[in-house]
């Protein structure tokens, strides 16, 4: 989730919306960087009844290692371009390099095999029509 600040009003945005997208999955802890916004948002989460009062919050400096390196390559790409001038282009381009990221790595079923299928893979993506 891109935004552009990282308070806790983003912080909170961000939990709400992954709590959402794994309702069926509730987590017994939460690892997040040592934001000072992200203990706010887990309390008022848990205030709202949307999140379990029992969820522990670590802060550990090395239990998000493969998160971050997740994003290495990401930012590797990224760095050279000097970042983005508007959230919105950014999260197009991000949009665009996690789709290429998910069909390298097989995470996608092609509708047809080899480029023809990526191909159109990433138009379904991205609303265009064949």
């Amino acid at each position: 989730m891109l935004s552009e600040r990282r308070n806790a009003r983003a912080a909170y945005r961000f939990l709400r919306k992954a709590l959402n997208m794994m309702s069926g999955y509730p987590p017994s802890s939460i690892t997040t960087d040592k934001l000072a916004s992200y203990p706010k948002a887990i309390r008022r989460l848990q205030n709202e009844g949307l999140l379990a009062k029992g969820v522990e919050h670590r802060t550990s400096k090395y239990m998000n290692n493969v998160i971050e390196a997740d994003h290495g390559a990401l930012k590797r790409i990224i760095r050279p371009t000097r970042g983005f001038q508007t959230t919105r282009t950014a999260s197009a381009t991000l949009r665009g390099f996690e789709v290429m990221r998910m069909i390298r790595r097989g995470h996608c079923i092609l509708p047809q095999p080899g480029v023809i299928g990526e191909i159109r893979l990433v138009n379904q993506f991205f609303g265009r029509a064949d």
